[in-house]
C-alpha cells in the first residue's frame, strides 16, 4: 500500500514538473520572460514605421535570434513591445519586435 502511494507521487511529481517545462502557442514558454505572437501583426509584415523618440524606424526583412536576457523593453506600439539590445545606449542602432521564442525582428532608421 506504501509502495503504491510512493510510486503514484512518484509519477505525479513527474508528470507537473514536465508539463512545467512545455511550452504553449502564441504566450512563449515557461522560460519566456517577454509573452509573444507566433504570428506578425500585418503592420509589421506590411513595412509600416514605427514612431519612436520622434523618429521612424522601419523593419528590416530579417531577424536576429536573441535571448529574453540580452533585451531590454522600451515602449509599445499598437500592442507590440518594443526592445533594444541590453548592450545598446542612445541613440539606439536597432529596435526589436519579438515574434516567436528568440525571433526579433529589427527595425532601423532610414538614411536621408
Amino acid at each position: 500500500m506504501l509502495k503504491n502511494i510512493f510510486k503514484n507521487l512518484f509519477f505525479m511529481s513527474f508528470f507537473l514538473l514536465c508539463a512545467g517545462c512545455t511550452g504553449f502557442q502564441g504566450g512563449g514558454s515557461a522560460l519566456s520572460k517577454h509573452p509573444f505572437s507566433t504570428i506578425e501583426a500585418d503592420w509589421i509584415r506590411n513595412g509600416e514605421p514605427i514612431i519612436f523618440e520622434e523618429e521612424l524606424w522601419f523593419p528590416a526583412d530579417d531577424i536576429e535570434v536573441l535571448s529574453d536576457m540580452e533585451v531590454y523593453k522600451v515602449g509599445e506600439v499598437q500592442g507590440i513591445y518594443v526592445f533594444v539590445d541590453k548592450r545598446d545606449v542612445r541613440p539606439y542602432n536597432r529596435l526589436y519586435t519579438k515574434f516567436d521564442k528568440n525571433q526579433f525582428r529589427y527595425f532601423q532608421k532610414k538614411s536621408p
